[in-house]
Protein backbone atom coordinates (compact mmCIF):
# COMPACT_ATOMS: atom_id res chain seq x y z
CA UNK A 1 0.00 0.00 0.00
CA UNK A 2 1.07 3.52 -0.74
CA UNK A 3 0.73 6.23 1.95
CA UNK A 4 -1.01 9.39 0.69
CA UNK A 5 -0.98 12.67 2.68
CA UNK A 6 -4.39 14.32 3.08
CA UNK A 7 -5.33 17.98 3.56
CA UNK A 8 -5.70 17.50 7.32
CA UNK A 9 -2.18 16.09 7.59
CA UNK A 10 -3.32 12.53 8.32
CA UNK A 11 -1.95 9.75 6.17
CA UNK A 12 -4.36 7.46 4.39
CA UNK A 13 -3.32 4.19 2.87
CA UNK A 14 -4.76 3.18 -0.46
CA UNK A 15 -4.48 -0.18 -2.16
CA UNK A 16 -2.69 -0.15 -5.52
CA UNK A 17 -2.96 -3.57 -7.17
CA UNK A 18 0.08 -5.06 -8.85
CA UNK A 19 -0.07 -5.46 -12.64
CA UNK A 20 -1.26 -8.86 -13.74
CA UNK A 21 0.27 -11.12 -16.34
CA UNK A 22 -0.80 -10.56 -19.96
CA UNK A 23 -3.87 -12.41 -21.17
CA UNK A 24 -3.32 -15.53 -23.25
CA UNK A 25 -4.09 -15.18 -26.98
CA UNK A 26 -7.67 -15.82 -28.02
CA UNK A 27 -8.37 -19.15 -29.69
CA UNK A 28 -8.97 -19.03 -33.45
CA UNK A 29 -12.64 -18.60 -34.40
CA UNK A 30 -14.55 -21.74 -35.27
CA UNK A 31 -15.57 -22.11 -38.93
CA UNK A 32 -19.17 -21.39 -39.82
CA UNK A 33 -21.50 -24.39 -39.95
CA UNK A 34 -22.22 -25.60 -43.52
CA UNK A 35 -25.76 -24.17 -43.50
CA UNK A 36 -24.40 -20.63 -43.00
CA UNK A 37 -21.72 -21.07 -45.68
CA UNK A 38 -24.44 -22.18 -48.12
CA UNK A 39 -26.63 -19.21 -47.17
CA UNK A 40 -23.77 -16.72 -47.63
CA UNK A 41 -22.93 -18.29 -50.98
CA UNK A 42 -26.58 -18.03 -52.11
CA UNK A 43 -26.77 -14.37 -51.03
CA UNK A 44 -23.52 -13.56 -52.80
CA UNK A 45 -24.77 -15.23 -55.98
CA UNK A 46 -27.86 -12.99 -55.88
CA UNK A 47 -25.79 -9.83 -55.29
CA UNK A 48 -27.04 -9.24 -51.74
CA UNK A 49 -25.11 -7.44 -49.00
CA UNK A 50 -23.16 -9.78 -46.75
CA UNK A 51 -22.20 -9.12 -43.12
CA UNK A 52 -18.53 -8.30 -42.75
CA UNK A 53 -17.97 -7.81 -46.48
CA UNK A 54 -17.28 -4.66 -48.48
CA UNK A 55 -20.49 -3.09 -49.83
CA UNK A 56 -19.85 -0.48 -52.55
CA UNK A 57 -23.45 0.80 -52.47
CA UNK A 58 -23.26 1.50 -48.72
CA UNK A 59 -19.93 3.29 -49.20
CA UNK A 60 -21.53 5.46 -51.89
CA UNK A 61 -24.55 6.26 -49.71
CA UNK A 62 -22.57 7.30 -46.62
CA UNK A 63 -19.97 9.33 -48.53
CA UNK A 64 -20.09 13.10 -47.90
CA UNK A 65 -22.17 15.06 -50.37
CA UNK A 66 -19.75 16.42 -53.00
CA UNK A 67 -21.57 19.76 -53.32
CA UNK A 68 -21.03 20.86 -49.72
CA UNK A 69 -17.81 22.77 -50.41
CA UNK A 70 -18.99 24.64 -53.51
CA UNK A 71 -20.50 27.70 -51.83
CA UNK A 72 -18.81 30.28 -49.63
CA UNK A 73 -20.21 32.52 -46.92
CA UNK A 74 -21.62 35.95 -47.80
CA UNK A 75 -19.13 38.82 -47.82
CA UNK A 76 -21.87 41.18 -46.63
CA UNK A 77 -20.90 42.25 -43.06
CA UNK A 78 -24.53 43.19 -42.24
CA UNK A 79 -25.79 39.73 -43.25
CA UNK A 80 -29.05 41.19 -44.52
CA UNK A 81 -28.58 40.03 -48.13
CA UNK A 82 -28.14 43.48 -49.74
Amino acid sequence: MTPIPTAAGRRRRIFVPQPTAPLPPAPPPLPDPPIYRDLVRAWADRGRTLPGRHDPEWVRLVAPFPGLGLFSDSRDPRRDGR
